[in-house]
């Protein structure tokens, strides 16, 4: 049996959800992000990308590039809500699909000729269940295992439809540039050049001593790839091994009560949706970042399992402790790994109780409203 994988990447996700809602906004170039002048986009249209904008660019430059787009705030909830939809359609396709994020997965649609007639009718069914059920389109990629169709699916977007077949996937992925394989980049390509090495295809017969000097321990793996080579399963539940929010502030933190105000909110974050994932954890990191973008991190691991937002805090709080804040603090992040599924174990005492009901409280009022709508008044609450 013919091993057939299949990438499905929505197109321009966030801002083609901000048409779909508002059809007004079609043929027009649309921004999502953060709304301030350090915020960074999330995603773009392509009307915007014509001018140069592009995701994970900064805000402030996307503005000077674009000024006359339609800036839009990000709104994750109903992001998820359409991908849920997505989702399902892809559960209906296969029973093995692996979500890589809000807005792609692989499918596994190995030995389906019974059901579809062919592995190319289920990708023209993915696309046309998604657009007729959801108002969306989404680039297909389908090939022998996951690095050709991830390869695939990018290539001619957006409402693109790849196929490589098996006996032509050598020869399909030859001429194109080193860049096409994911983690070569701008530095790898340039140290390749220096060899004559451009194309995947000269990087497929390239001396593997070559690739070494690339690529240290991982020349074997880009190597086998450049030969169209990727033997990794479709995974279809992929444990989390943390959970964390971070943010990026209009304005910069000074001192530590400021530090410790915006903890507070972001452990709220945090510990609502450990719960609502049904997890606890054991180890709380705590990000951040000055001003001068220099960047720091700093772990500690609980007594207990921790699941609520005081355990976060805490722990969170303590590690603060540690840190100098003798300048501006652009960013705050904390991460909750050391994963448990089911109810967390605490020391015993009371208290672990009514926290666990507090938050319980709070948690049903984010779930009805979201994750914004309330946050502890102070520090000691």
């Amino acid at each position: 049996m013919l091993r057939w994988i299949m990438h499905v990447d929505m197109d321009a996700f966030f801002a083609s959800v901000e048409v779909l809602d508002n059809p007004a906004l079609r043929g027009l170039p649309v921004i999502v992000g953060g709304q301030t002048m350090r915020g960074v986009v999330s995603t773009c249209s392509y009307e915007a990308r014509r001018f140069g904008v592009h995701s994970a660019m900064p805000m402030m430059q996307a503005h000077k590039l674009c000024p006359n787009a339609v800036f839009l705030p990000v709104r994750m909830a109903r992001y998820a809500e359409v991908s849920r939809q997505i989702m399902g359609i892809f559960h209906d396709l296969s029973p093995l699909v692996e979500q890589l994020s809000i807005d792609e997965a692989f499918l596994d649609v190995s030995g389906m000729e019974r059901l579809y007639g062919t592995p190319e009718k289920v990708g023209l069914l993915a696309k046309e269940r998604i657009k007729q059920e959801v108002g969306l389109t989404a680039s297909v990629g389908l090939a022998p295992n996951k690095f050709l169709a991830k390869m695939a699916s990018d290539l001619y977007k957006p409402d693109g439809f790849t196929v490589i077949k098996h006996a032509e996937a050598q020869s399909f992925i030859a001429p194109l540039p080193v860049t096409k394989i994911f983690g070569i980049g701008a530095a790898a390509q340039q140290a390749l050049s220096q060899f004559g090495v451009t194309t995947i295809g000269q990087l497929a017969a390239a001396d593997i001593a070559i690739l070494r000097r690339v690529f240290g321990k991982n020349a074997e793996r880009v190597h086998l790839l450049a030969l169209g080579r990727d033997d990794r399963p479709v995974v279809p539940e992929s444990e989390p091994k943390s959970i964390g929010r971070e943010i990026t502030f209009s304005e910069d933190l000074h001192g530590a009560e400021a530090c410790r105000e915006k903890l507070l909110e972001l452990s709220g974050l945090v510990g609502y949706r450990l719960r609502r994932k049904g997890y606890y954890g054991r180890t709380v990191t705590l990000k951040l970042k000055y001003n001068d973008f220099r960047t720091i991190s700093r772990s500690l691991s609980g007594e207990s399992d921790i699941a609520c937002d005081e355990e976060i805090y805490a722990l969170a709080v303590r590690l603060l402790q540690q840190v100098r804040l003798e300048q501006g603090v652009r960013l705050l992040g904390i991460t909750v790994s050391g994963l448990g599924f089911g109810k967390p174990v605490g020391l015993g005492f009371e208290d672990d109780d009514k926290r666990l009901r507090r938050n319980e409280v709070t948690d049903k009022l984010k779930a009805r409203f979201g994750e914004q709508i309330i946050f502890r008044g102070g520090r000691n609450s």
